[in-house]
């Protein structure tokens, strides 16, 4: 993470010639917004000066009180590596503010500063390292979207069976370039997917890097001619697209997850922080998979996980803890998808992962067999519950957890559950094409 003044930022801006500045944050969806304005404006916006309409954006404020003030975060200038037709453009990200100078609760990035303060305050800081995968499909001749996936590659496949490969070194490049360290890449299971891991770093960094992360790919992908999708399942029959969240916490520099005088050198923090994770599991997944297509990826069979449990080695559970020790201690919660808000995401595991070391929820005992492989009798022996299987089991979880209702705040808390019952109410009254072809001539 940069260690930026607002006189640095006004130096970079000088010292690259900058022309127009992005003032980026996202609605509670975690879909990216901007005002963009001139450098001659760069003045007016790091004083915080900069006004907006919040009754634009999903889940802000109503219009009898629609003003609302940008706070560029000086630690997230980076300039935009492509180059442009009329001049150097750079972007920073914002905190919104109230007119009275007091953060707006509705802002996903102050819910997750939130969390982290409340981190802070019990001695711990979260990093997290993100795993987002995506699809690259074709686009038609008027340059929309299709699924037509541009390869037939699975795992680790390369050129030319992968045929996405040279778009995916540029997105690599450019990632670089806006200072990613990136760890590693590789086509995954399913034709035409892909996933780009970099380094994991503090919580509130990560979030900023998974918004910035997703508008490159696509970017880049369009120059490519192509569509990048972080939608979690576009395609029947394959793997769909998850965003598996590596999670530790850090004491007084030290991993408080690694305990080397345990058997399994396993801390009793890190073992509560599971406990938490499996408790507020099915409340949770309403963020983490925020919309109707979410769960048709959590299903089993597709390497995704649909049972609430946790492992020290297997991949079939929700939770997975990596076989590295030491300051690579840390748990994989591998139920995420990347249409997550990720600031709202990481908000909530951390607050239930605390909520776990506060209370020493013990989890329950780790369930080392294939959980796809099992029968529900098995299943019930072993007290594995399932996830939500559709978004509207998730909202009604979610809708009576206190915890999620605290770690979100009361504003985040019911514009999210008002947007995505109607949500849910607009799908259930669709008729789709898997009806029709079953049905049309049956009936």
């Amino acid at each position: 993470m940069n260690d930026y003044t607002t006189e640095d930022v006004r130096l970079l801006a000088k010292e690259h010639k900058v022309k127009f500045i992005r003032l980026q944050f996202t609605d509670i969806f975690g879909v990216l917004k901007n005002v963009a304005i001139t450098v001659e404006q760069l003045d007016k916006a790091l004083n915080n000066e900069l006004m907006f309409d919040g009754s634009a954006i999903e889940g802000f404020v109503r219009i009898e009180e629609s003003d609302m003030y940008l706070y560029p975060d000086p630690n997230t200038f980076v300039i935009f590596p492509w180059e442009a037709r009329d001049g150097t453009v750079a972007r920073l990200i914002c905190d919104i503010y109230n007119p009275d100078g007091t953060p707006f609760e509705g802002d996903p990035r102050y819910v997750l500063r939130r969390a982290v303060r409340d981190a802070a305050a019990r001695g711990y800081t979260m990093y997290v390292g993100p795993e987002a995968e995506f699809f690259l499909f074709h686009v038609d001749e008027e340059g929309r979207p299709t699924t037509h996936t541009h390869d037939r590659a699975g795992y680790f496949d390369l050129a030319p069976v992968d045929l996405g490969e040279q778009a995916r070194r540029d997105m690599i490049l450019t990632l670089e370039q806006l200072g990613f360290e990136i760890e590693a890449s590789h086509h995954e299971v399913a034709p035409g997917q892909h996933e780009i891991d970099f380094k994991y770093d503090d919580a509130l960094d990560v979030a900023d890097k998974i918004v910035t992360f997703k508008s490159v790919v696509r970017t880049v992908a369009q120059r490519h001619g192509l569509h990048a999708t972080f939608m979690p399942k576009p395609l029947f029959n394959v793997a769909g697209s998850g965003m598996h969240l590596n999670q530790s916490l850090v004491s007084n520099g030290i991993n408080a997850f690694y305990n080397p005088e345990t058997d399994n050198q396993l801390s009793s923090d890190c073992l509560y922080y599971v406990g938490g994770l499996i408790r507020h599991a099915r409340p949770m997944t309403a963020i983490l998979n925020p919309t109707v297509n979410s769960y048709k990826r959590l299903v089993a069979g597709y390497e995704a996980p649909a049972y609430i449990a946790w492992s020290n080695r297997n991949r079939s559970p929700l939770v997975r803890i990596p076989a590295k020790r030491g300051m690579s201690t840390r748990i994989e919660l591998r139920s995420p998808d990347p249409s997550c808000n990720p600031y709202l995401a990481l908000a909530v595991c951390l607050q239930a992962g605390l909520d776990g070391i506060k209370n020493q929820i013990v989890p329950p005992p780790p369930c080392d067999r294939n959980i796809y492989a099992m029968s529900e009798a098995e299943l019930a022996a072993l007290n594995i519950g399932l996830l939500p299987e559709n978004l509207r089991e998730a909202l009604l979880d979610l809708q009576n957890s206190a915890l999620m209702r605290q770690a979100l705040g009361g504003h985040v808390f019911n514009r999210y559950l008002e947007a995505k019952r109607i949500e849910w109410e607009r799908y259930r009254a669709q008729v789709h094409a898997w009806e029709l072809e079953e049905y049309l001539t049956k009936f």
